[in-house]
């Protein structure tokens, strides 16, 4: 599971042991939650995401619930700039675009005979 908070960009996986592997590309995003735990971030610089954290499944549930219950922005993207830096946001923006290229051919219809009746019509 990818996910993007106003504190960084992680990568989340199940692992052998029956806990999470948390996964970042940098060492910042992972610094929230590794101080909320008091966990210690590793530095695997020969894999994949160069920083990792371990966590139980409930702690990453309660991890994530307050990120939910902490946003107060109405634009994710700025509030990153303010927190990450604009380097982060930039990077985000990047990210958007490209997910914005997989947008279905009916997601800007504006005719109603067009318009999505439910999800087993497209089989999501």
């Amino acid at each position: 599971m990818w996910i993007f908070t106003n504190t960084g960009f992680i990568s989340t996986v199940s692992n052998s042991v029956g806990t999470l592997n948390v996964r970042a590309r940098d060492k910042s995003s992972l610094k929230n939650l590794a101080s909320t735990f008091k966990v210690e971030i590793e530095h695997t610089p020969l894999a994949d995401y160069p920083y990792r954290l371990s966590l139980g499944h409930d702690q990453f549930a309660k991890w994530i619930d307050s990120q939910v219950k902490a946003i107060d922005y109405n634009n994710f993207k700025s509030a990153v700039a303010l927190t990450r830096g604009k380097g982060f946001a930039s990077a985000l923006s990047e990210v958007w675009s490209t997910m914005h290229r997989i947008e279905d051919s009916l997601a800007r219809s504006t005719r109603p005979e067009t318009a999505r009746k439910g999800p087993e019509q497209y089989g999501d």
